[in-house]
């Protein structure tokens, strides 16, 4: 199975381009944080992290020299959280990752459909 999910990690300053006054979840309020959405691949055996993705809020994907500095490629455009999390299993497919179905945290269950995946 794949499993989607999200995470916030707090950080001090703001110099990379993903570091933004946002909620985390983890802290409960609003913080300098970074937030990124996680699939892992799962079965009897064990699990494993096979991909990730920042997710950039559009203020700071709007600030391109920002991204540059931080090394984010020109290519990269704003994607929601949700958005993220109905691509990435759809690319472990594409890359013959075999499962059945997939699950996500709370926050994304609802938007998740990944076709092919129960």
């Amino acid at each position: 199975m794949l499993v989607v999910d999200e995470a916030g990690f707090l950080k001090k300053g703001s110099k990379p381009a993903v570091v933004q006054r946002q909620y985390p979840g983890t802290a409960s309020r609003v913080e300098n944080c970074q937030l990124g959405v996680f699939l892992a691949y799962a079965t009897s055996k064990g699990r494993t992290l096979i991909d990730r993705e920042w997710y950039l809020p559009k203020s700071q994907v709007a600030a391109r020299g920002r991204c540059r500095e931080a090394a984010v490629p020109d290519t990269v455009e704003f994607a929601t959280k949700p958005v993220l999390a109905r691509a990435m299993p759809a690319w472990a497919l594409a890359a013959d990752v075999q499962a059945r179905w997939v699950t996500a945290g709370r926050g994304l269950r609802q938007r998740l459909e990944v076709p092919g995946l129960a």
